[in-house]
């Protein structure tokens, strides 16, 4: 197992996946990569710029976003361990699925809440999506 992509979504306990992924890098040597898909920019979705504070609002997240990514991989290289941290944006399980391929991992570690049935239905489940989808091996952390 060379490489472990974490899929994190920041500010939902990214700790626990972190700590994971330290235990089974430490076990088989791993590099670890820590994905982070954020939402796409206002200007994707409606083709115009819009207002600027609704641009600074998304630099500033951005930036927040990446600050966040780079204490991951401090954390992980303070193990001794190979980390690189991403920020890409995009639609969330497309954006794991296509890193997994381009990054050739050989698992990815993701984390998983329980959700009532109207966010099912509104929002739909990352992990699950992921789970379906994916052509290697995914582990799935319980965050509840």
């Amino acid at each position: 197992m060379k490489n472990i992509l974490i899929a994190i979504d920041i500010g939902e306990k990214e700790e626990i996946l972190i700590q994971k992924a330290i235990e089974l890098a430490k076990k088989f040597n791993s590099k670890i990569w820590i994905v982070h898909a954020s939402a796409p920019d206002p200007d994707f979705v409606s083709f115009e710029a819009g207002p600027q504070s609704v641009r600074d609002t998304r630099a500033e997240t951005l930036h927040k976003e990446n600050k966040i990514i780079g204490l991951l991989t401090d954390k992980i290289k303070a193990e001794g361990l190979k980390t690189t941290g991403l920020l890409i944006k995009g639609p969330t399980v497309e954006v794991i699925l296509q890193e997994s391929e381009k990054l050739k991992a050989d698992i990815i570690i993701i984390g998983h809440k329980r959700h009532g049935f109207i966010e099912k239905l509104i929002r739909g489940s990352v992990s699950g999506g992921v789970l379906q989808l994916s052509k290697i091996p995914v582990m799935t952390i319980p965050l509840d």
